[in-house]
């Protein structure tokens, strides 16, 4: 995780195309969904996004923080490769159905500078889009509400307030959370210093949160545990991690206290790049795992501790001392491991972990490891494609169907943009669990200069 959290964002010319033969067909029309009523605030408006046929029917609002339009059914969000011509990237989101994920309505924001994160700041069941409006170091926190259509269209953002009401000027890297377990949505952002700003919800429309709170630190980036979709109150956890010029190295966790925020005194852990919260062993309680990311810094003396090197630790959320993993090592930088993802595809209530190998997507449970492979094309662009660059990685977890299963996404491009889409297609594949079955799988593309 270069940048931890996926930052989309700009400029509406773009077409997410779709079929279930990983074939980039067809082109988009310009979605009219109407036009809002601008919210007090600075930065670029939402633009009105693009769609290649009608969106589904507005919603009436939901618990799920990547349900965008409030409809009940969870939405991928997808990032949008940055342009030559436009330095920033937009956000495409994928919408759901009763019937799961369904590729053929889709839709682009154009929202300026990028979304962060999703979060339901003023609880009336639309997820709002949060952003870091820039230049950086002093960028300021950003909010477009969220409606039945997804973000209000030609709406001017709105600041958000840090402590003691003043501008939240110079917060970096939000993260969406519950950090009190009361149901409301949080959030919290690195300041310049390393400390950490925590913004409670509900948040008003002009930006000011129910109450703030910080937490001292040295940390350059932040993870925090899942919001329970179903609406469930849950605290969820945080993670402050250290910089890193290419190695692994250490982080803190802020273990989360329902009804009393997070705890104050932090947890340190073990040296490790990748991050996933999960329930790993089935009690009901939230896990951490952590570990090697894959990355390194070539650099004479800052070579990783052998205990670092390909494994991951976790760490019971009842306490009680982490339990390490060895994982395969990388002999192949341009796969991973990678970002870990937690995924209970069987739906027993225990997660397992989703990391990438040199051989393709590996669930880790327990002693136990399953293999999920899946493969881009032989030729891109008129060109072979090496063997050992055509495994799809894995993107994320969720239960798009609602069986209680979750379906696994995972996703190949060429050249380094897993994840991303941009004038290559980018292919995706939704398993049907571990098995070689696919709920769906698809191809996006972007068009630049069409619309």
């Amino acid at each position: 995780m270069a940048d931890r959290t996926p930052v989309p964002g700009t400029r509406a010319l773009v077409v997410l195309c779709a079929s279930l033969a990983l074939l980039a067909a067809g082109c988009g029309e310009q979605a009219d969904r109407g036009k809002h009523s601008p919210s007090k605030g600075g930065g670029n408006p939402v633009s009105t996004p693009t769609a290649s046929r009608p969106l589904p029917s507005d919603g009436k609002g939901s618990k799920d923080p990547d349900d965008i339009n409030g409809d009940g059914h969870r939405d991928l969000l997808l990032p949008v490769t940055p342009t030559r011509e436009n330095g920033e990237g937009r956000t495409a989101v994928v919408f759901g159905s009763a019937k799961g994920l369904d590729p053929s309505t889709h839709a682009v924001y154009d929202y300026s500078p990028g979304i962060a994160t999703t979060a339901d700041l003023d609880g009336d069941g639309y997820p709002d889009f949060v952003s870091v409006d820039r230049p950086a170091p002093r960028g300021v926190l950003t909010v477009g509400w969220g409606g039945p259509s997804g973000p209000k269209t030609d709406a001017q953002p709105t600041r958000l307030q840090a402590p003691d009401g003043g501008s939240s000027e110079g917060l970096s890297r939000p993260v969406r959370g519950d950090f009190d377990g009361d149901g409301h949505h949080d959030i919290a952002a690195v300041r310049q210093d390393g400390s950490v700003t925590l913004l409670y919800g509900p948040v008003t429309r002009s930006g000011a949160p129910a109450r703030t709170d910080t937490r001292p630190g040295t940390g350059s980036w932040l993870a925090a545990d899942d919001i329970d979709p179903s609406g469930k109150a849950r605290a969820t956890g945080l993670l402050v991690h250290e910089d890193d010029d290419g190695e692994q190295t250490g982080a803190v966790l802020y273990p989360a206290r329902d009804g009393s925020g997070l705890s104050r005194t932090p947890v340190p852990l073990r040296e490790g790049n990748a991050v996933a919260f999960g329930d790993y062993d089935g009690d009901g309680i939230r896990d951490l795992a952590i570990g090697d990311d894959g990355g390194r810094n070539n650099e004479p003396d800052t070579g990783e501790a052998p205990e670092v090197v390909a494994s991951l630790a976790v760490y019971p959320g009842k306490g009680g001392e982490p339990i390490t993993h060895k994982i395969p090592p990388s002999t192949n930088s341009y796969y991973g491991p990678g970002d870990y993802t937690a995924a209970d595809p069987d739906g027993d209530g225990k997660d397992g972990i989703l990391v990438a190998t040199d051989k393709g997507a590996l669930l880790i449970e327990g002693e136990k490891r399953t293999k999920i492979l899946r493969e881009g094309p032989a030729r891109d662009d008129g060109e072979k494609t090496p063997a050992r660059w055509r495994h799809a990685r894995p993107y994320a977890a969720a239960d798009f169907d609602g069986d209680g299963k979750e379906e696994l996404i995972l996703t190949w491009a060429p050249g380094t943009l897993f994840g991303l889409y941009g004038e290559d297609p980018t292919h995706w594949w939704l398993t049907d669990g571990t098995t070689t079955r696919d709920m769906t799988a698809f191809a996006t593309t972007s068009f630049e200069g069409r619309g």
